[in-house]
């Protein structure tokens, strides 16, 4: 279809010569039927109330701009999902430290906080170790079990151990050269009666079985004529495999000349002994 001509726009009230209207104002007040607009709303023209203005923004935007561009942080999209606990791990199964502070320390679980961190304890009186969270990725847990069930740890959160933020003090004029004070951080009373109580429920379970706490004081180590493939489940045996397998990939395009197992009676032992010739 060819579009259809439009006609260009005329005004009601054409000039005469520049300045001059054709028709006057009450000529035109007919014309442009303002008369029957009044008539409708009551003998007035009708008043728009005007709009709120725009509130002014609180903060003026910068004069300068980097000459760089600026990198937006992505939108974090993922939905946290509770760390899956070990099946190894039970109330009660004592682990071993692996790293930190009481590393090679045997410690008892409590239960798993909802961080996902793990709540254990020494006992304190035992082996000097307190109620703290420990992340599961650096235990080992044994097949040793301490019974709990008179341990009452429903007011242990991850609020319990976070620590309180004090504002700092802004320094006079005459305090700013002056040595400070260093201030000991001491354990409020009552957190010593919480790890008190604690430690009074489990030495009655674990004074109970001969030899328990001797075990939990001595600290964990490998001696002369122990085999770390051969301890707790063969946990230690798989780690060793792994690392025997990683190290056959990097070496991959080498020469592997002998391979022999160290122990004929065994099978998973046999990872022990590895000869490579590059």
């Amino acid at each position: 279809m060819a579009p259809k001509d439009r006609k260009p726009h005329v005004s009601r009230n054409p000039d005469l010569i520049r300045g001059v209207g054709k028709y006057s104002r009450s000529k035109m007040y007919h014309k442009r039927g303002l008369w029957a607009i009044k008539a409708k709303n009551g003998g007035a023209f009708p008043k728009h109330e005007k709009q709120a203005a725009a509130a002014a923004p609180v903060e003026k935007p910068p004069k300068f701009y980097p000459a760089d561009d600026v990198k937006k942080p992505l939108v974090n999209k993922r939905k946290a999902r509770p760390t899956k606990l070990r099946a190894s791990i039970t109330p009660g199964t004592v682990l071993i430290i692996l790293a930190g502070r009481f590393k090679g320390k045997r410690v008892v679980f409590l239960k798993q906080l909802t961080s996902g961190l793990l709540l254990v304890t020494g006992p304190f009186k035992i082996n000097g170790v307190p109620l703290r969270r420990v992340n599961q990725s650096y235990v080992i847990a044994t097949s040793t079990k301490v019974d709990i069930s008179g341990v009452n740890v429903e007011k242990f959160d991850d609020k319990y151990f976070g620590k309180k933020v004090e504002k700092k003090k802004k320094k006079g004029e005459g305090e700013f050269f002056e040595a400070e004070k260093e201030e000991k951080n001491t354990l409020p009373q009552d957190k010593k009666d919480d790890q008190k109580t604690v430690d009074a429920a489990l030495l009655a379970s674990i004074e109970a079985v001969p030899d328990l706490k001797s075990y939990l004081g001595a600290r964990f180590s490998l001696k002369a004529g122990m085999k770390p493939h051969e301890l707790y489940n063969g946990i230690l045996s798989k780690l060793l495999r792994a690392c025997v397998i990683v190290t056959l990939r990097a070496l991959e395009g080498g020469r592997i000349s002998q391979y022999r197992p160290a122990h004929r009676h065994t099978s998973a032992q046999g990872w022990s002994r590895l000869w490579v010739e590059m």
